[in-house]
């Protein structure tokens, strides 16, 4: 039979309620942290996004807008230089 020191030695050893109950809130913690650092990566991804589109339309009409200063140059007569 086992007598208090042997179930104290498998106390040190093995996980007690406490422990476990401990090692639940800490996971709980975790998981709200990945789930806001989530959505802060969301975020992110969406501001990336939206400023590549922005881009490519600013480019677009900067494209645009040196095509008519050709335009507007050779009706001119004027040698455009780079």
């Amino acid at each position: 039979m086992l007598d208090d020191k042997d179930i104290q030695k498998l106390m040190e050893v093995l996980a007690t309620k406490d422990d476990v109950k401990e090692i639940k809130e800490d996971l709980n913690g975790l998981r709200e942290m990945v789930q806001s650092l989530v959505i802060a990566v969301d975020n992110l991804v969406k501001a990336v996004s939206d400023l590549s589109q922005e881009y490519t339309m600013i480019s677009s009409k900067v494209d645009r807008h040196e095509k008519w200063l050709h335009q507007v140059a050779e009706k001119l007569g004027i040698k455009l230089e780079y």
